[in-house]
């Protein structure tokens, strides 16, 4: 005890600071003040139900994700962002988002104008330009979110599965339906993604079902 004492007096007035903004940050999965933190710095006005979502997504620490399947329109983007936010200030950063590609540019505005996130929009020629001038893997980043399309997630299949991903998000899951029947996008990123956590935003089932025949 004399020891940790003798410890924190040697610590600078800025050092303790810092250990107790790090401490605020580490909060139960079921605790309402575990955004504080994160929405204290977010440039958005919330409605209870999207922070009870994001709560939702991180309540069960054995489970290996979540599916937020909200009404179109209820902020699912939002929802999803107050996850990669707290995961990002728990300095887990290795996060991957895989959405249409109508969806990349979106997804890239809404994290940095509402949550100061970094993010990078992988595409063959971001992607090749990386590899060919660092000869590393460009998905293996921790500085920046990693956005990429369904297509291309699966194109690169290899290299994204050689990531030890803190988090992945897919949006517009329903795309991935049918998975074990003859979905080979379902298929390659369910087999390339198994061991990581996962979050799936989707429509509700009956507004899904409404625009498509099948389900």
């Amino acid at each position: 005890m004399a020891l940790a004492h003798e410890t924190m007096i040697q610590l600078s007035p800025h050092q303790q600071k810092y250990i107790a903004w790090e401490l605020t940050r580490k909060r139960s999965s079921s605790d309402e003040d575990k955004f504080t933190g994160v929405l204290a710095e977010a440039q958005v006005d919330l409605n209870p139900h999207q922070v009870e979502a994001a709560l939702f997504a991180f309540r069960s620490p054995f489970s290996m994700g979540a599916i937020l399947a909200d009404e179109v329109g209820l902020g699912k983007t939002i929802e999803a962002a107050l996850v990669i936010s707290q995961h990002w200030a728990e300095r887990r950063r290795h996060i991957l988002i895989i959405a249409p590609p109508t969806l990349r540019k979106q997804w890239s505005a809404e994290l940095e104008e509402k949550f100061f996130l970094p993010s990078l929009i992988l595409e063959s020629k971001s992607f090749n330009a990386i590899l060919n001038n660092s000869y590393k893997n460009p998905f293996n980043t921790s500085d920046k979110i990693i956005i990429c399309s369904y297509p291309f997630a699966v194109k690169q299949i290899q290299h994204i599965q050689h990531v030890n991903w803190d988090l992945v998000i897919m949006d517009e899951a329903h795309k991935l339906r049918n998975v074990y029947k003859n979905n080979k996008t379902g298929l390659v990123l369910k087999t390339g993604l198994l061991p990581f956590k996962k979050l799936l935003l989707t429509a509700t089932p009956l507004q899904t079902t409404s625009k498509n025949s099948t389900v």
